[in-house]
């Protein structure tokens, strides 16, 4: 059975005759950040059940991770202005428990059954995430919701109990070429390890992201192509790590050894938060005959900003 892959935050929606509560995936209990979330749970799902899904913001279209990002960041007294002017929607994908009875044991097909009832009567901002069983249907959507933020696909088996580990799941994600400017490395010039890239943003070249490891070959193929930065670089020499977790979470700081900026092709997921990829870039060749200057946001990235 495939779905499409949601670009938010997984929430598992508990309701009992005294609460409704929000759970991340991690345990956190998220109920405060998504008052309309809550609100619409208790008038419409029954006490006695637990659903599965993911909150999701939509912006012209388009789902918009950094709108997300800002509920739980936002104080409390300004929430309330966020929720108005970028509510959020929760797309439902599996039914952990009915009616008090605890269905995880159930094959995946019975318990989406069950949750389409369920749902046969919600409103936004409670929706039901499709499904298909027909690999013709989900190769257009593969093909054709990437411009909405649509991730890819997962897909699940139909005879599949609930085992709440995603690796269960086959995850197929949507990748695009485009071409970054590689200002940056982390490792020494001679043998690089990761490339950071960047991209003009407003008329400043910013840091966006970085790649995964370099395999060897790679790692000598693009070192013949760097030179050390000279005076004046855009870059500092040390960037704070935690900005996105895109470098090191178990480090506060990250060295970066600058260069002088190369145009490099990568291949990134759809997951763009209008200032910075969320997820590493796939390395895939250096581009010495493009001009840096010339390396714009791609436009199917510019619609998030």
């Amino acid at each position: 059975m495939y779905e499409p892959k949601w670009d938010g935050y997984r929430l598992g929606i508990v309701r009992t005759e005294d609460s409704t509560v929000l759970w991340s995936r991690q345990g956190k209990d998220l109920t405060r950040y998504f008052p309309d979330l809550t609100a619409a749970a208790e008038d419409h799902i029954p006490p006695g059940f637990i659903v599965d899904g993911e909150a999701v913001i939509w912006t012209d279209d388009r789902l918009n991770f950094e709108a997300l990002q800002k509920r739980l960041v936002t104080s409390k007294k300004h929430l309330p202005t966020l929720v108005s002017e970028r509510p959020a929607s929760f797309v439902a994908f599996d039914l952990l428990q009915a009616a008090g009875t605890d269905i995880r044991t159930f094959q995946f097909s019975d318990r989406r059954e069950l949750l389409e009832e369920l749902a046969s009567w919600w409103e936004p901002p409670l929706d039901l995430s499709p499904t298909t069983t027909d690999l013709a249907k989900a190769t257009r959507w593969f093909d054709t919701m990437p411009v909405t933020g649509i991730e890819g696909l997962v897909i699940k088996g139909a005879g599949q109990e609930y085992q709440g580990n995603e690796r269960q799941w086959l995850k197929v994600k949507h990748r695009t070429t485009l071409d970054v400017v590689c200002a940056a490395v982390i490792g020494p010039i001679s043998r690089p390890e990761m490339v950071v890239a960047g991209l003009r943003i407003d008329g400043e070249l910013r840091i966006v992201g970085r790649s995964s490891m370099l395999k060897a070959s790679a790692s000598k193929a693009l070192a013949a192509h760097l030179t050390l930065g000279n005076p004046g670089h855009p870059w500092p020499t040390e960037v704070k790590s935690g900005a996105i977790d895109r470098f090191n979470s178990t480090s506060s700081t990250t060295v970066l050894t600058l260069v002088e900026p190369l145009v490099v092709e990568v291949s990134a997921d759809t997951a763009f938060s209008g200032s910075s990829f969320r997820h590493a870039l796939r390395y895939i060749r250096a581009r010495p005959e493009l001009d840096p200057a010339s390396v714009v946001v791609p436009v199917h990235l510019n619609r998030l900003r």
